[in-house]
This record gives structure tokens, sequence and C-alpha cells, in this order.
């Protein structure tokens, strides 16, 4: 076993790797991991075996603590198809052994949720297991299986309908500033909390990854933005990332019609991913957006955070 630190020399090898991955998403790529660079100093790591690239752990240290990544959804060890049960619990023992060794307090683990598996992929959670992982933070997410999703409740039908009365309609936009100012607004308001992506950001993410980030907004008769949805599109999956209305698109249906356009336009793909209805590191539940959530037939997906003490 030998574990090596990233550096920029192993870009190639390292998105190679993530491209025939059993686990990995366009969010593990470097180009996305680095986009907020001067936030987290990254220390992600790349595990060999005889040799060979077994595994990839995106990752930063933070107070004696290795994070496996808060500037990710999701981080966790990306494993290729060969990668077996007993292989990931020998990564796990060089590991914490290793971060132990460097005068390393805890490992926090972000897991990858099932559904973003290309083949089953949760090794790693036996092996958090054999290490006494605790389970620390539990957030739940609503999703949909399309290929055999429920029927919508009366609400979102009656949503459909004022959207159609109100004669909106929903095309792809890429006029990000429009949809971040009604983010920003409805966020502010509501949360006090800005997006997680500034618009530079998310425009930088837009043109290194064209095909995975894309905005659909709702206009009214008039042409004038009412709403949007950005989605992070992956192989198998459609992923709500940011969901906002104006106050006349809340009341006119935009929501409801946006969320409808996209589960129809990717019926082709097993599941979407509405995104978590939690707060405070998943012990709040928002009944009244889940329920909004709930009504298109999602049910819940857990995203997990484990933490191992060394």
């Amino acid at each position: 076993m030998e574990i090596k630190i990233y550096e920029p020399g192993y870009k190639k090898n390292w998105d190679t790797f993530v491209g025939s991955s059993k686990n990995g998403t366009f969010l593990h790529y470097r180009d996305f991991i680095e986009y907020h660079g001067d936030r987290f100093e990254d220390y992600s790591l790349m595990f060999y075996m005889d040799g060979d690239l077994v595994a990839l752990m995106p990752g930063h240290i933070t107070d004696k603590v290795y994070y496996s990544h808060q500037g990710l959804t999701y981080g966790g060890l990306i494993m290729s198809p060969k990668t077996t049960a007993s292989n990931v619990l020998r990564i796990f023992e060089y590991l914490t052994v290793t971060l132990r060794h460097q005068g390393i307090k805890q490992i926090v683990y972000k897991a990858i949720p099932h559904m973003y598996h290309r083949f089953p992929s949760e090794e790693d959670l036996y092996a958090l297991f054999r290490y006494k992982a605790v389970l620390s933070e539990r957030n739940i997410s609503s999703t949909i299986l399309l290929p055999n999703e429920l029927e919508y409740s009366d609400s979102r039908k009656n949503g459909l309908k004022k959207a159609e009365k109100n004669k909106l309609t929903v095309l792809k936009s890429d006029d990000f500033s429009c949809f971040w100012k009604i983010l920003e607004d409805n966020l502010s308001s509501k949360y006090d909390k800005m997006p997680v992506h500034s618009l530079a950001e998310i425009r930088c993410l837009k043109e290194k990854f064209p095909d995975n980030i894309n905005l659909f907004v709702a206009l009214n008769p008039v042409g004038e933005v009412l709403g949007g949805c950005l989605v992070f599109e992956m192989e198998n999956i459609v992923h709500a990332q940011y969901t906002a209305a104006t106050d006349e698109g809340k009341s006119g249906g935009a929501i409801d019609l946006l969320i409808d356009y996209i589960i129809r336009t990717y019926s082709h793909k097993t599941y979407f991913d509405y995104g978590t209805s939690t707060e405070s590191n998943g012990l709040f539940l928002n009944e009244s957006l889940i329920y909004q959530k709930e009504g298109f037939g999602a049910r819940g997906t857990v995203y997990d955070i484990y933490t191992i003490n060394l």
C-alpha cells in the first residue's frame, strides 16, 4: 500500500480514474474540487496497491481534522470497479494509522449516496463500521425513481393548473445573473444565507462542465423570469442544486411547472434528486419544504456523514 498526496502533476491520472470509477461524479473532477481552492487547503489522497491506483479521496485538513470534503456535497472514497472490500479495509487501515501519526484527531467522512453509484459501492460503509465510525450527521433528500414515479398530489396538480392559467413557459437559459438575483433574495429573506456558489463561481463551473450544469427558467407571457432551477446532470441522475422563484412566480405555479418540466425532460434517467430539506446538521426537518417535494412523488434518500475518532 502506498498513499500519495495529490499534486497538480497528477491531475490527468486523477480525472481519468474518476471517469472510469464505480462511484465518482463530475463533482470529483479536479476542476470542480478546485473552484473554491482559496477556501480549502487541499489534502486529497491517492491510494496505490502493488503500484496500481485503486482509490481516491478528495479532502483537506482543518484544525487537526481530516475532512472528505467540506466543499463538496459528498466526498468519500472513489473506487475503481476492481476495488474489493478487503482492499477498502486495507485502505482504511493505512489511512487511520497515517493520519494518527500526523497528529490528526478525527476523520469526517461524507459518504456518496447510493443513487450516484454506477455500480454497488458501499464497501466504505462496511469499513467505517469496522473502524468504529459514528454517524454524526444525517440529512434527508427527496428522490424520484423516474421509471416508477408516483402520482402528483392535489397541491402540485393545482400548481400546474395555475401555471397553465397564467400562461407560464419553461426554457433552458444561460441567464445566470437574473436567476442568481432571485435565488439570493430568496435565501437572504428566508434563511439569512447566501448560495454556496457565487455567481462568478457557477459561471466558471458552467464553462468547465457545460453538459453537466444546466439552468431552466420559468417565464411569464411578456418574457420576465419568475423563477428557475439549476440542475447538476450525471449519467444516471439529475440533481436540483438550486430552485427559487419570485413572489409572483410562487403564487403563479412557476416552481411546480419547472419541476414537472425537469422530471419529463430527464425521464430517460434513473433518478431525480430534489435535494435535502434538513437544517442544523440534520436535526431539523423543514416539513413544508419536504411536503412540497413529496407532492411530486419524491421519497427519502439520506446523505450521511461519519466521524472516526483517532
